[in-house]
Parts: C-alpha cells; sequence; structure tokens
C-alpha cells in the first residue's frame, strides 16, 4: 500500500508541475518524464534498476536539448546512483544461481545487442526529415536520436557481454596462464574488429558529403545482427561449464555467500587496477590527439591538419594494441601473467617519462602512411567540385592564384586555398608523439593481466567479482577528463606525469598487490 500510495503523490506532483512549467513558458515533456520515471523508481517498492536508466536518458536528452550545464550535472549524478546501485546488487546479492554468469546471460546479452543494432537500422527509414531540436548552428533530426537510442541499447549488450566473456575465457582456460592466454586472444579478436570495423564503414560510405545517409551504412548493421543471431543459436545449443554452480538432481542448491570479492584483498586492489587502467588506455591517445590538432604554442605546433593527423596518429596506437594482444595471446601460455604485468607497466612508465622530457622541436616528418599530401589535397580539392585537371595542374605546382576560382566552392567545405596549399606540406610530428604511441603495445596487455590475477582463487566470486570490474571502466571517463584540466593548467605533456603516476600503481599491483593473501576463505 505504501508503495502505492507513493506512486500516487508523485503523479500528482507531476501534474502540480506540469501546470506550474506551462504557466511559466518553460514546459518540457522530457524532463518531466524524467522526473516522474526517477520518482516511480526512488518511492515505489521492488522496483528494478533498469527504470533508472531510463531517467538518465531523458535527462541527458534533455541536456542535449538545451545544452544547460545543470541537467548534464544532473544526468551525471543519476549515472553515479545507477553505478553504486548496480555496485551493490553485484555485490551484495549473490548466490549459486547468480545469472550473471549463467548461459541465461550470454543469451540475454546476444537479444539485447540484436534489438539494439535494429533500433539503429530504423534510424535509416525515417526521421531524416524531421526537426527535433536545434544546437547551435546544427538541426538535430529525429533519425540521429533514434540511432543514439539504438547505440544507448548496444552498450548494454557490450557491457553484459564483458561481465561474463572475462570469467566464461578464464574459466575455459583454467585459470593461470592459460585463462589469460584466451582473455588475450579475446582482447586481440576485439581489437581487431575494432580496427577493421571503421575500415569497413568508410569503404561503404566512401567520401563523407551532405548527401551520406545512415542507409549507407545498412549492409554493415545486417552483417553485425546476422553474427548476433548466428551466436545465440551457438550459445543456445552449447553448454559451458560452470563449477561454482552445484546442483543436486534437477535442483539448483542456492546458498547465500558468507563473503564477497571485497572480502579479498588482492581483488579489491585489481578493482582499483581496472578502474585505473581504463583511464590510462584512453587518456594516452585522447590527450595525445588533442595535443597534435592544437595549432598554437601549446600544441605540438603542426599548423595544417593537425587535427587529421592526430586522429591517424591515435589510431596507430590502437592498432598497437591489436598487436600486443596477439603477442600476449602466443606468451601466454610460458610466460606469467604476473611477470607481463610488471613488464609492460615499467616499459610504459618508461615510454611516458621519454615523451615527457622530450622537446617538441625534435620531430619527424609525418610517412605517407599516416598523412599523404596529395592524396589529401586531392580529396579536399574533389569535395570542392574541382575538376581532375585542375587537381593534377595544382599538385604539379600549388599556388592560392590557381584555386582562386574555387575560392567559394571551398569555403563552403569549411577550407580556404591558403590551407589547400598548407595541405601540400610534409608535416612534422614531436618525437614524443611516437614513444606514446607505442604505449599501445603495452596498455594491450593490461587488461586481461589484472582481470586474471585479480580473480585468482576466487571461485563462487568470480561471477560478482566480474560485474564489478565491468562497472570500473567508468575509469575511462573520469581520468581523462582530470587529465584535460591538467593540460590546461600546466600542459599537454606535463598532463602525462598523471599517467605515470597510475602506471606506477599497476607496476605495485603486479609486483606484490596480486597476491592473494585470504587463501583461508572458502570459495568452493
Amino acid at each position: 500500500m505504501l508503495g502505492i500510495f507513493n506512486i500516487a503523490v508523485i503523479t500528482v506532483l507531476l501534474v502540480v508541475l506540469a501546470v506550474i512549467s506551462w504557466r511559466a513558458g518553460r514546459f518540457s515533456p522530457l524532463l518531466l518524464a524524467a522526473f516522474y520515471t526517477v520518482g516511480i523508481f526512488t518511492f515505489a517498492h521492488c522496483m528494478h534498476e533498469r527504470y533508472l536508466v531510463l531517467g538518465m536518458l531523458l535527462v541527458l536528452l534533455a541536456a542535449a536539448r538545451w545544452n544547460d550545464i545543470r541537467l548534464y550535472g544532473a544526468g551525471f549524478g543519476l549515472s553515479i546512483t545507477g553505478f553504486l546501485n548496480l555496485e551493490t546488487v553485484y555485490t551484495l546479492v549473490g548466490s549459486d544461481d547468480e545469472w550473471l554468469s549463467s548461459d541465461t546471460s550470454r543469451e540475454f546479452a546476444m537479444a539485447v545487442g540484436f534489438a539494439g543494432l535494429l533500433v539503429q537500422y530504423l534510424s535509416s527509414l525515417f526521421g531524416a526529415d524531421v526537426d527535433v531540436f536545434s544546437l547551435g548552428e546544427y538541426s538535430i533530426k529525429l533519425n540521429f536520436i533514434v540511432y543514439l537510442l539504438g547505440a544507448f541499447i548496444c552498450g548494454f549488450s557490450v557491457c553484459m557481454l564483458n561481465t561474463v566473456v572475462n570469467p566464461m575465457l578464464n574459466l575455459l582456460g583454467g585459470g593461470g596462464n592459460k585463462g589469460n592466454q584466451l582473455i588475450q586472444t579475446g582482447g586481440a579478436l576485439n581489437s581487431l574488429a575494432g580496427t577493421l570495423t571503421p575500415l569497413f564503414v568508410g569503404v561503404l560510405i566512401g567520401t563523407v558529403t551532405p548527401k551520406t545517409a545512415m542507409s549507407d551504412v545498412a549492409p554493415l548493421l545486417f552483417i553485425a545482427m546476422g553474427v548476433f543471431a548466428f551466436t545465440f543459436i551457438v550459445i543456445s545449443f552449447v553448454s559451458i561449464p560452470e563449477p561454482h554452480m552445484r546442483k543436486k538432481g534437477d535442483n539448483t542448491v542456492k546458498e547465500k555467500f558468507s563473503h564477497s570479492p571485497w572480502s579479498f584483498r588482492h581483488t579489491v586492489l585489481g578493482v582499483i587496477g581496472i578502474f585505473i587502467y581504463v583511464g590510462i588506455e584512453i587518456g594516452i591517445p585522447g590527450t595525445l590527439n588533442f595535443y597534435l590538432a592544437d595549432s598554437s604554442e601549446k600544441g605540438a605546433g603542426i599548423l595544417t591538419n593537425g587535427a587529421a593527423i592526430g586522429g591517424a596518429i591515435a589510431a596507430i596506437y590502437w592498432l598497437l594494441m591489436l598487436v600486443g594482444r596477439l603477442t600476449s595471446s602466443i606468451i601466454s601460455g610460458k610466460v606469467s601473467t604476473r611477470a607481463q604485468l610488471i613488464t609492460v607497466s615499467a616499459t610504459a612508465i618508461i615510454f611516458t617519462v621519454i615523451a615527457i622530457f622530450t622537446p617538441k622541436t625534435v620531430g619527424f616528418n609525418v610517412p605517407k602512411v599516416v598523412y599523404d599530401p596529395v592524396a589529401k589535397t586531392s580529396e579536399i580539392l574533389t569535395n570542392a567540385g574541382v575538376p581532375a585537371e585542375q587537381i593534377a595542374a595544382f599538385v604539379s605546382n600549388p599556388s592560392e592564384e590557381a584555386l582562386a576560382p574555387y575560392a567559394d566552392a571551398l569555403k563552403e567545405i569549411h577550407s580556404t586555398p591558403a590551407e589547400v596549399v598548407k595541405s601540400m606540406e610534409t608535416p612534422r610530428v614531436p618525437v614524443s608523439a611516437l614513444f606514446l604511441v607505442l604505449c599501445g603495445l603495452c596498455t594491450s596487455v593490461m587488461w586481461g593481466g589484472i582481470f586474471n590475477l585479480a580473480v585468482e582463487g576466487l571461485g563462487k566470486y568470480t561471477a560478482q567479482a566480474s560485474g564489478i570490474f565491468m562497472m570500473m571502466v567508468v575509469g575511462g571517463g573520469i581520468f581523462p577528463l582530470l587529465q584535460q584540466v591538467i593540460s590546461d593548467a600546466v600542459g599537454y605533456m606535463a598532463s602525462y606525469w598523471l599517467i605515470v603516476a597510475m602506471l606506477a600503481y599497476l607496476l605495485f599491483y603486479g609486483v606484490t598487490g596480486c597476491k592473494n593473501v585470504n587463501k583461508d576463505i572458502p570459495v568452493e
């Protein structure tokens, strides 16, 4: 009865707020829906945390609608609330029938991923001509919002898959070095997909023009949905052993856990390690991209096409992560996880310190595989509608006068004849960028290494720990932001001292923090 009473109160308050906002000329269906969703979740009984997620989404949509920092703050607060709520569920609600590591959870994650991709595909069918709101000079279309909703749903699938796949791979490998080997193999395949997919999308779209539409990538969405459907079928017919789930006859024996992953020191330190690691993984290439794109005295000093060059070099970082994971998947059967983590952490510290102390005047010419001046210039001129024969003549003899007749066309694509002439020059990139990119070889190994060491000896608590680890990816949002604040204050390269400190923690974890000192806790 109390729950019903609370719902009635929230409903009355909703009506009151609607009337007040309407009279004040600030009526917002998005904010009212967010208030009602959060209110019902907060004051009703036995509400699942997924209802709070809808409230977060509505608040963020309202924030995007008005670009109000207060609404972004509210969305952040709700996100933290949801994070703490899930952490409580994963940690305190533990029994042998925990579905987070079961076949059901894997199948559910596949279904959610398929649904998210389907929603993204729907964005190509309608809404392209429907204006929802304006954000500065840009008009936000309905199909864009539908696409973001699909991406939001896919995000749930990715989170759930990572929660169950890592312990599954570790289990199939029997833990230890073999378990880490399978985790690294899975990570390598993940990186491979992350490397190939943008290339595939680029082939489908070609050159981005005002006529580029979501329908251009519909074949890719169909392929992705086919992959999810196929995987769902395979998983449905494959039973993966789960020794922590003890069965008696046809009935699962339910047992409340006497402890939690938080009872193990090496797991707690590993959770912190994952939190820090994701910040390192995102922070190194992210800040490097800003550094290379900044043409001011504070930046790398690349006066032309810095953003494009920064993006290309950052992409090499992710490619090296693929190389590192492939290498680790080969050697992990013979080289211990601990030894790998210690080695890569120490090496990454050395690379980062060298990058910090190397003057930006020490540089190298960007290779053509990263930036081809002729190809880039030709692309710009083609997009501006310059005839092929004129492009060839300009490339052989670059001058602003040759492009004077096309100044208006270049202006439409946000360029000028002077900028096009500069695009023909081969830029120089600071050597420090090279050392930071090489860190990708090191960071590639860290996730699997930390995870494997942190769940060692956990037994039936592994599933709960995996859920906690996945929530720690929030570090990828916190630490890069902190690093950006530092870079604004003292410079881009100086901000990498934060990365050095974070790497030092991972080195500590590999040396001594990963040791299980709680072997007296029963885990079977």
